[in-house]
């Protein structure tokens, strides 16, 4: 299986999407190379912008753009954009409701080297809560690229979180579509919804779950907001109990959406996995994902656990049988 950073598919996707639509423009805060948007620059340097190290500036900047018509794509690191300017971008895109896609690359731990102040683990939250903010977070670079095609159609702000070090690829090229999620595979024991990253992590647990005699169903959901409530409602009934994964703080991100939609309409079991109320620190990406449990064995052997203590949950219909 081939490798490759999401920053890549996604700069590549950017310069597909402006090729399309002469509407298109790229910013960057100085990080152009690191964001994968360099391929934007070289390609059409005229409808690229350098607004230097102003995370504040670059999406204030980008809203007034998309006002006039423009379909700016604004990108920085996450612990920057929208770490450092979530204020901005509340103010000027979000409360405006403009059609600006913020890109914040190096999210999560596999920042690795960079260390805590740089391993942005908080952002899924930040722009989950804000209205009229849609949240995306491919789950490789194949993905990346369509997600990028789509959103120069997309007529609301949106927030895409990528990864910094090489992922595998293991999704097909069919076009995004926001708020769709994909079934990866089939299974009646406990359903396995991941984002981003821990998608193909869960798929490489549910292969180990499968020779402990424990069918795992997975699901990958690169929207996470808006969620694709039908296909992860199908999911938990159909198996009763539910983990959820992300490579972000549990709280207020995507485990966080996903609780609230099973207690509200179907209330049953769930694990959360991700990090657990910490900050990031320094090591190589794969060090980390050990560090923090985050990776496909130690998370087979949780689920595992998971599984052997809690019972499946099935909702009694109005005559009182299961379904």
């Amino acid at each position: 299986m081939s490798s490759e950073s999401m920053r890549i598919g996604f700069g590549r996707g950017l310069v597909i999407a402006g090729q399309a639509n002469d509407k298109v423009v790229a910013l960057s805060a100085d990080l152009a190379e690191s964001t994968g948007f360099s391929q934007f620059q070289e390609a059409m340097p005229g409808r690229y912008i350098e607004v230097g190290v102003a995370e504040q500036n670059l999406v204030t900047v980008a809203s007034g753009l998309a006002h006039v018509g423009w379909r700016p794509y604004v990108a920085s690191y996450a612990a920057f954009s929208p770490g450092r300017n979530w204020e901005q971008i509340r103010t000027t895109i979000g409360i405006n409701n403009q059609p600006v896609t913020i890109v914040g690359t190096h999210a999560g731990l596999n920042v690795g080297p960079d260390g805590a102040t740089h391993q942005a683990l908080e952002d899924t939250a930040l722009m989950r809560v804000m209205p009229n903010m849609a949240v995306m977070s491919p789950g490789d670079s194949t993905e990346a690229e369509q997600v990028a095609i789509s959103l120069a159609n997309y007529d609301k702000p949106a927030y895409v979180r990528l990864a910094r070090e090489k992922t595998e690829q293991f999704l097909d090229s069919e076009p995004f579509v926001v708020g769709k999620a994909k079934r990866l595979r089939e299974g009646s024991d406990v359903a396995l919804i991941g984002t981003g990253t821990m998608t193909y992590v869960l798929i490489r647990a549910a292969e180990l779950l499968e020779q402990r005699g424990i069918s795992a169903e997975v699901l990958h959901v690169p929207t996470i907001k808006p969620l694709d409530e039908d296909a992860i409602l199908e999911s938990a009934k159909k198996c009763g109990r539910v983990v959820v994964a992300e490579e972000a703080q549990i709280a207020g991100g995507f485990c966080g959406a996903v609780a609230e939609l099973l207690s509200e309409k179907l209330p049953m079991p769930v694990k959360r996995i991700g990090v657990d109320d910490r900050y990031g620190q320094t090591g190589t990406a794969g060090e980390l994902l050990e560090l923090y449990g985050l990776s496909f064995d130690q998370i087979a052997t949780d689920i595992t656990e998971f599984i052997n203590k809690m019972p499946q949950y099935h909702q009694e219909d109005k005559n009182g049988t299961n379904n």
